[in-house]
């Protein structure tokens, strides 16, 4: 069973409909018990930085988050999950993040670019990983975001894109996972995605 936390933010369901058309057992949760003995787990979002650390804290869930590495679950983060994942964010003034991954999550630069970068780009691998298993290097993916992750560590870097800058578009330390882009948007290659973590992850 997969954990798939609801704290409230939205996107819920379509990532859902993605995890279960790869063979997933999904449960949409904010209990924490319930998150604490599943099998791995996923932390989706769409939003704000501070929002969503607000809707972990709210829930009793930033310790549980914390804890699910060090006990062996695989955690997986979409989009806001994966930079909530960091240690501090900009977005609208500054918010601490869950520190699961040292570094901070920036502004993309106004200039020339269009904000926030919506649609398709490409991924550049940086290591290997069973995550991208079955994937073509420069492979493209579903993007919609006005902020990137910036890691402290070149060793949790799974994943590069550009876009004005060349940012931090997927991550991995141990078991641990995040990725920027939206794989329930990214057709077969978010299903790819989706489908290593359930498999393989």
């Amino acid at each position: 069973m997969i954990a798939l936390v609801d704290y409230g933010t939205g996107n819920l369901r379509s990532v859902e409909k993605a995890l279960q058309a790869v063979g997933a057992q999904v449960n949409l949760t904010s209990d924490p018990q319930a998150i604490l003995a599943s099998e791995k787990a996923v932390l989706p979002g769409v939003g704000a930085f501070g929002d969503g650390m607000a809707g972990l804290r709210e829930r009793g869930l930033v310790e549980v988050i914390q804890s699910l590495p060090s006990k062996g679950i695989p955690l997986l983060g979409i989009c806001l999950g994966m930079q909530l994942f960091f240690e501090a964010s900009e977005e609208m003034g500054e918010h601490p993040g869950l520190g699961l991954i040292p570094g901070r999550v920036r502004r993309f630069p106004e200039a020339g670019l269009k904000i926030p970068q919506t649609g398709w780009n490409q991924i550049s691998f940086s290591a290997g990983s069973l995550l991208l298993e079955g994937l073509e290097n420069g492979c493209y993916a579903y993007f919609n975001h006005s902020f990137y992750c910036e890691p402290s560590t070149a060793g949790d870097v799974l994943g590069q894109t550009d876009y004005g800058v060349t940012y931090t578009s997927a991550i991995r330390r141990e078991r641990l996972y995040g990725v920027q882009f939206h794989p329930e948007k990214s057709q077969s290659v978010g299903l790819q995605i989706l489908r290593n973590f359930v498999e393989r992850g």
